[in-house]
């Protein structure tokens, strides 16, 4: 091993070290991304770039882009370096290579971002959505029951008032109109 790295030009030594370090640091985020670590460290640069869709910034110089592409550039000279003797035409296949790498992880963190769901379904999309009483409503708007109603596929419980007479425990009803976000108008179904 000695032997090998003492055979190494200036230029080799430092790849192999920066490629070393940066697959280090790439395992070390990996695995405190998988298991949940992943959060804002403060080591991004204040750099935005607007190129977006969805309106909001993302970070092109973050430390995690840097060792994207210090990662892609160095694996790709030390493949390429017994192939291609010149240094220049050496770096610039790298070059493209750590960008690209680069370019489609940010692809990546996009498109997985855009498959975030809030999990929030309006109180609005409610009206005309059929349940069931859960708890009593009394009559006339004179208190709150609760109702459970399937709205958008999932089963909610809303708190429930109703115009008319006293809805009882399993009474079919149906949302008339919503009152806040977490109370509904309902009337017999």
């Amino acid at each position: 091993m000695q032997e090998w790295w003492l055979s190494l030009d200036v230029f080799m030594k430092t790849l192999w070290c920066i490629t070393i370090f940066a697959s280090l640091v790439f395992i070390i985020q990996s695995v405190m991304t998988f298991i949940g670590m992943d959060s804002d460290t403060g080591m991004d640069l204040d750099v935005d770039s607007n190129a977006s869709d969805s309106g909001e910034p993302f970070q092109l110089y973050t430390f995690r882009n840097f060792i994207n592409f210090f990662l892609g550039f160095g694996w790709t000279a030390i493949t390429l370096r017994p192939y291609i003797d010149n240094t220049f035409l050496l770096i610039l296949p790298s070059l493209v290579v750590g960008v690209l790498l680069v370019g489609a992880v940010m692809s990546l963190f996009k498109w997985l971002s855009g498959m975030k769901q809030s999990g929030n379904i309006e109180a609005d999309s409610a009206v005309n959505c059929t349940g069931e009483v859960y708890l009593t409503i009394p009559a006339t708007q004179n208190g709150e029951g609760k109702v459970q109603i399937r709205v958008q596929g999932a089963v909610r419980e809303y708190d429930a008032m109703t115009p008319g007479e006293q809805l009882g425990n399993g009474t079919p009803i149906r949302v008339i109109r919503t009152i806040n976000s977490h109370t509904v108008l309902v009337e017999r179904a």
